[in-house]
């Protein structure tokens, strides 16, 4: 039987996070996490079959060094013969990029171009490939963009009510984020639940440190809650979501806010941290509000709040509701979380199952809810699978 599988990579500014998939199995053979790239203590940590290690790195060793001693360590496991491709996960492919791509020059001169719209990101990605492809130069390498599945969106879905030459020219527009995700969740949703995806009617809640809905339509994505970047939309572990534009003037003219503390407030000292002032993760500020601390539970309140409202938001563009999907860290494991969305939306007809929500966590996809039509449905999430299988199939078509 021919080999299947692929090394995925997801780097970020300093960090490299990395796995090999068995895209036929689905199994995990190999994953870990470069850290602290670029500073005084650099290390890898990797599990293998569920052993875990570390390699201590050299102060100020960065992503080169770090590919270099992951090709080591696949060769050292015996790994390398059997990889048929790298995926890569890349944040940002703009309008260039409607599915996943062999990076090829033009490629990354498109990934380049998209830079300007994802600064933190797309270079850090860039990083990666270019390392990867010294190191693995005979293997495939994909790209596989978390802005992919959003490039099905109509006009009216991802416009703003901007000038239209910022657009135009700057490609100033909503793009949407966590695309693997809201894809191959609801690919899992169609299947469990027996939809005919030609007609089918699916939103999907990722919640982690960033938060995000998307209403697909039929398989295909027709809005979501991200926008230009990540920080638009709901709220989120440390970023505000939506929030009036007037404000910045507001900071800048009142408080004397310049635009680096104004990015710095939305995307790292808001959100459920902003409110709480306590903390970023979701479990902490559930336990202190259950404790009696009010900012916490008002924290939690906001949070549900926003989030059914934009829900029962995109029932409008899918036209009704055939089944909600919690996913990510908080989506998987919050029980809370979900009970408090569920009950705000209790006028589409749908009605938490106690018992069923309990046990909805750490594994397996599962109805929450007393019905099943519409339902809400816990679907963990896997985009490293998902990149590896695309990888996979591209990697294919190249023979």
């Amino acid at each position: 039987m021919p080999s299947s599988h692929v090394l995925v990579l997801n780097c970020g500014s300093s960090s490299l996070k990395f796995a090999i998939i068995d895209t036929v199995s689905g199994d995990e053979l190999l994953s870990g996490l470069a850290e602290r790239l670029g500073e005084q203590d650099p290390q890898i940590k990797y599990k293998f079959y569920g052993d875990k290690q570390l390699i201590a790195l050299s102060p100020n060793d960065a992503h080169q060094t770090a590919i270099a001693k992951l090709v080591e360590l696949v060769k050292h496991l015996q790994l390398d013969s059997s990889l048929i491709a790298v995926g890569h996960r890349v944040v940002h492919g703009g309008e260039h990029f409607t599915k996943s791509a062999l990076i090829t020059p033009d490629v990354i001169k498109a990934i380049t171009k998209t830079s300007s719209l994802a600064p933190l990101h797309n270079p850090a990605n860039l990083l990666g490939i270019e390392a990867a492809q010294s190191a693995f130069s005979h293997l495939p390498q994909i790209a596989v963009f978390d802005t992919a599945f959003h490039q099905s969106m109509s006009p009216e879905a991802f416009l703003y009510a901007l000038p239209y030459t910022l657009y135009k020219q700057h490609g100033i527009r909503r793009y949407g984020f966590h695309g693997t995700s809201h894809a191959f969740v609801s690919a899992v949703a169609i299947k469990t639940l027996y939809l005919d995806e030609t007609n089918s009617k699916i939103i999907s809640a990722h919640l982690g440190n960033g938060c995000s809905v998307t209403a697909i339509k039929n398989g295909k994505s027709v809005d979501t809650s991200m926008g230009m970047t990540p920080l638009e939309g709901l709220v989120m572990g440390t970023r505000s979501g939506d929030i009036d534009p007037g404000i910045f003037n507001y900071l800048t003219e009142q408080l004397n806010y310049s635009a680096k503390q104004i990015d710095t407030l939305l995307n790292k000292e808001s959100g459920l941290l902003g409110i709480s002032e306590l903390s970023n993760d979701c479990r902490s500020i559930e336990e202190s509000a259950a404790d009696g601390h009010k900012q916490a539970a008002l924290a939690l309140d906001i949070f549900c709040y926003r989030l059914a409202k934009q829900i029962a938001a995109f029932v409008v563009p899918l036209g009704g509701l055939d089944t909600l999907i919690f996913t990510g860290g908080i989506g998987e494991n919050s029980d809370v979380i979900r009970a408090k969305v569920v009950e705000h939306l209790s006028f589409l007809g749908l009605e938490i199952d106690n018992d069923k929500n309990l046990a909805a966590r750490f594994g397996s996809e599962s109805v929450i809810t007393k019905q099943t039509a519409p339902c809400a449905i816990v679907v963990p999430t896997n985009e490293e699978w998902m990149i590896a299988n695309d990888a996979a199939n591209i990697a294919q078509e190249q023979k």
